[in-house]
């Protein structure tokens, strides 16, 4: 093989490269957007979950219920359903969004908050509900749930507003 024959082969092998990356990059940009505009502040991601408020990401649901504040602290009942490739829920999936923006993890030290770990489950099951707390820097209304589960590299996130 010539000189000219191997830097033209090279070349060829960079540029499908190059385009590979374009619409891997696009590809991911496009789910991304898909993601953030399926996730309204009123409800749910796919509009296939029911009783509101609800959030359901590719057959993962997860409910909301009895939101209560009392001295900083946010409590809420959440059950989660999987009927998805998601093989678990956890405590880092889960974050409240205060109305300055700060996003404050879930915390399992205050009286009446459920302790829980990362807890398997799948094939419809359902866990809880449970009682996860949150100490935001600001009760001030807008409050909004960031759910995040562990449902592979491109997928997913959803918020839902819960005052």
């Amino acid at each position: 093989m010539t000189k000219s024959h191997s830097l033209v082969r090279w070349s060829l092998v960079a540029l499908a490269g190059v385009v590979i990356a374009i619409v891997g990059i696009s590809a991911f940009i496009a789910m991304a957007k898909t993601a953030l505009n399926s996730s309204s502040g009123g409800g749910t991601a796919s509009g296939t979950c029911s009783p509101k408020p609800c959030l359901d990401l590719q057959g993962y649901t997860l409910w909301i219920s009895k939101v209560t504040e009392a001295d900083g602290i946010v409590r809420m009942q959440v059950t989660f359903q999987n009927s998805s490739g998601s093989t678990h829920a956890a405590p880092e999936d889960l974050r409240l969004i205060d109305s300055a923006q700060q996003s404050s993890p879930s915390i399992q030290d205050q009286p009446g908050c459920s302790h829980w770990t990362r807890t398997e489950f799948s094939n419809g099951a359902k866990y809880g509900p449970i009682t996860v707390c949150f100490r935001p820097s600001t009760v001030d209304p807008p409050l909004t749930l960031r759910w995040s589960p562990d449902m592979g590299f491109f997928c997913c996130q959803a918020d839902l507003r819960i005052r």
